[in-house]
This record gives C-alpha cells, sequence and structure tokens, in this order.
C-alpha cells in the first residue's frame, strides 16, 4: 500500500522520519507541502483520516499562529483555513497510508503506521 509523508526537509524531526522508513526499506513518496501547498480540502480529508482536533495538526509555537490571532480554543475550521494560509503551521511529518495517518512526533511513530 503507498505511503505518502507529508515532509518539510528543512525539519530535523521530518528527515529523521524519512530515513527511518526508507532505512527499513519502505518505499514512501514525499510531499513537499511548503513548496505545494495543500487545499482546504487536502487538509479536511488528512483532519479525517488522523482522527485528532485539528488543533493537534498545528504547530501553535510557530510565530504565524499569534500572527493570525489564532487560539487553542479555534473550532477546527478555522485552523483548518490558517494551516492552507500558512502551510508553515503544519505539524510536521505525517505518514499517511490509506486509509490511516499518524503525525510522527516522535519520529517513529511513522515505523508503526508503516508495518501494519
Amino acid at each position: 500500500m503507498a505511503m505518502i509523508l507529508w515532509h518539510n526537509p528543512r525539519c530535523s524531526k521530518s528527515r529523521e522520519a524519512l530515513k527511518l522508513l526508507e532505512d527499513k526499506g519502505y518505499e514512501v513518496e514525499v510531499f513537499r507541502y511548503l513548496d505545494t501547498p495543500p487545499s482546504f480540502e487536502q487538509l479536511e480529508s488528512l483532519h479525517k483520516v488522523l482522527g485528532v482536533p485539528a488543533i493537534e495538526m498545528v504547530r501553535t509555537k510557530e510565530a504565524a499562529f499569534r500572527e493570525h490571532g489564532l487560539s487553542k480554543d479555534d473550532p477546527d475550521e478555522a485552523l483548518l483555513n490558517a494551516m492552507v494560509a500558512e502551510p508553515k503551521l503544519i505539524e510536521r511529518p505525517i505518514l499517511v497510508r490509506g486509509d490511516r495517518a499518524v503525525i510522527g512526533r516522535p519520529p517513529e511513530r511513522v515505523l508503526d503506521l508503516a508495518a501494519e
């Protein structure tokens, strides 16, 4: 089954997750979401597959979080819209495999999903 890693090559955790997958011999399609920002529909779909509150998909310590006047209490739709506007707000890495996904924090979490 195809696996897609939402990846930011400048992020050490994202690089570590990709290396862990490659070292285990998994074939992974890399989606560089900063180069090709996702649509609202893509993020909404990812949100559903992850099965977590949208705030868990957001990098709340990014300056853009404060600059956009966001809070941890904002509704999911507002947070998804903010991630569309500022893709750097998207937590990384995220591994998607079929109808399942996991945020790779810590990076070793991607291996659990990859092995299923």
